[in-house]
């Protein structure tokens, strides 16, 4: 019953803290993506190619969450975008409030279009905690089977976005798309899916397009 309580009170403190973004994003306009995976889905290299294409259209930020290092937000620093590191050091996901004070920190936080929060590598933690996102997006690779959305359905069910990487190396691996396009199904019918390639840019286009949609329905464009 005490470890029930503390739960519990520790995810209230985080959605008032995640209401305080969320208010913060939407009086300036910017679209917030919450990217969550397993560790090797390929978040870092969606990322890289996703900035290749939006870089110069739209004013780019990214929160980088991980455990200990800095690797990945080094080779999004390359990409020439605003990039801020978030150790966690041992926990398992990001917060509300690791997210606010990174915003603050973040250069000129007041004049972008869209962040992309990195969470940390894991497909249980990061979906039970609201960060203030406009949505999720779930990164899955065809390397790690298509059983992963009945094996972790919390995490595919509030994501508005699943993203299906890896998709060059199909012939390779006995994932079966027709698996998992009925289990999503299940999970979440809404939920808009992207077949892509973060080494081939296959796919990167759709997914991109999606993007700059959304950023104009956030800033009252359409």
């Amino acid at each position: 019953m005490v470890h029930i309580k503390l739960e519990s009170n520790i995810l209230g403190s985080n959605e008032l803290l995640a209401r305080k973004n969320r208010n913060e994003f939407q009086n300036q306009g910017i679209l917030v993506l919450n990217m969550m995976s397993s560790p090797g889905a390929g978040k870092t290299t969606l990322l890289e190619r996703t900035i290749e294409l939006l870089n110069g259209q739209l004013r780019l930020g990214v929160i980088e969450g991980d455990l200990y290092t800095d690797q990945d937000a080094q080779r999004i620093e390359k990409k020439g975008v605003q990039v801020i590191q978030i150790n966690t050091e041992g926990t398992c996901h990001l917060d509300a409030g690791m997210v606010g004070k990174a915003f603050k920190n973040l250069p000129e936080n007041d004049n972008l279009d869209i962040i992309f929060i990195e969470n940390v590598g894991n497909l249980v933690c990061p979906a039970e905690f609201d960060l203030g996102e406009d949505c999720k997006v779930v990164v899955l690779s065809t390397a790690e089977g298509n059983d992963k959305p009945l094996k972790y359905p919390l995490i595919f069910h509030e994501s508005r976005a699943v993203i299906l990487n890896k998709i060059d190396l199909l012939p390779y691996t006995d994932f079966s798309l027709e698996r998992f396009h009925k289990d999503l199904e299940n999970i979440n019918p809404n939920a808009k899916t992207f077949l892509v390639s973060g080494r081939t840019s296959q796919g990167i286009q759709d997914w991109t397009d999606w993007l700059l949609e959304e950023v104009h329905k956030k800033k009252g464009k359409i």
